[in-house]
């Protein structure tokens, strides 16, 4: 990944990945960008950045927002724009599957939050705001009026770096999404939170419909309300994510089962327990690995400083088996 600032707003992968922004003005009566936040974070990991939007849900700062825009971040900080304030924030859990997150900023109080509302309401012809961070840049949140155009629709979306995943029961909207806008919430007319706005997409031709995809928001609750009690589950992710300190890939050798190492981290656990770039991992606690998501999924069954066994071949095809202890890492 370069170095430049990555804006993790999803966009459909049927369509072009650029998303067009168009000058809107939201609803005077409302106060769209009470409750509002810029999400900015670091993937040093990846020698990159990104930024996106959060929900306020809290007065003392729990944040919701897109398990994408965290996602391999290092350092989390949340901004509120309408004090200018910058606070550090932690992932209390997260949900892959359903690109949810719940952040807590550190030293918060008397933060202004959002109105929810009930999105097992919204009806397709209602009119809709949607606020954010677009374009990442930050300050003022900018906003973006529209209708609904769907509900119930399911989307296979994409963050422009390889990663993709299918999104169901989706809110469809034609209010023009743009990047750095995920994670922030989507209104109805009376500026209640009926959905978390999550991907983008607008093709180059002329007039063409902008899509905008929202998450309702009384999934995205149920999900925040899980994870805020703490209670993990096959789809949802709990606290410090564990680390092992590889990048991999499919194994040169399609008879291998398992996922080649392409990169170590130095100092990590794995180049501590002798794990090197060619070494093909196949299996961890006896569970074999045969895809990234696979693997992913297996360590986010724990958190940071449990004991695995990692089984392995090496560059040679000779088998290895040791233990390692995770460090702390980034969101997934």
């Amino acid at each position: 990944m370069s170095s430049h600032r990555r804006r993790l707003s999803l966009a459909l992968a049927v369509t072009v990945t650029a998303v067009l922004g168009f000058a809107h003005t939201a609803p005077a009566a409302t106060n769209v960008r009470a409750g509002v936040v810029d999400v900015t974070t670091n993937l040093a990991y990846q020698n990159a950045a990104a930024a996106g939007t959060g929900i306020v849900l809290t007065a003392s700062g729990e944040i919701l927002t897109n398990n994408h825009v965290i996602r391999g971040a290092t350092t989390i900080r949340v901004t509120d724009p309408s004090t200018g304030r910058s606070y550090a924030a932690t992932a209390v859990g997260y949900s892959v599957a359903n690109d949810v997150a719940i952040l807590q900023l550190t030293g918060a109080s008397h933060l202004r939050t959002v109105t929810v509302g009930n999105s097992s309401n919204v009806k397709v012809g209602q009119k809709v705001t949607a606020v954010g961070n677009a374009g990442g840049v930050g300050g003022k949140p900018a906003v973006a009026v529209g209708k609904v155009t769907g509900v119930g629709r399911s989307i296979v979306a994409t963050d422009g770096g390889g990663i993709s995943e299918q999104l169901t029961n989706m809110i469809r909207v034609d209010a023009a999404l743009q990047p750095g806008d995920s994670g922030g919430p989507l209104l109805n007319v009376k500026g209640r939170v009926i959905g978390m706005n999550t991907a983008g997409s607008s093709t180059l031709a002329a007039n063409a419909a902008t899509e905008g995809y929202a998450i309702p928001i009384n999934r995205a609750i149920s999900l925040a309300k899980q994870i805020v009690a703490g209670r993990s589950s096959a789809t949802v992710h709990i606290g410090s994510t564990p680390f092992i300190g590889v990048s991999v890939g499919p194994p040169v050798n399609p008879s291998v089962s398992g996922l080649q190492i392409v990169q170590v981290v130095p100092g990590s656990p794995a180049e501590q327990a002798g794990l090197a770039v060619g070494d093909t991992i196949t299996a961890v606690n006896g569970q074999p690995v045969t895809s990234y998501d696979a693997l992913t999924s297996l360590l986010l069954q724990f958190n940071a400083g449990v004991t695995l066994t990692v089984d392995w071949l090496d560059a040679t095809g000779t088998p290895q088996t040791t233990t390692l202890t995770t460090a702390a890492g980034p969101p997934q």
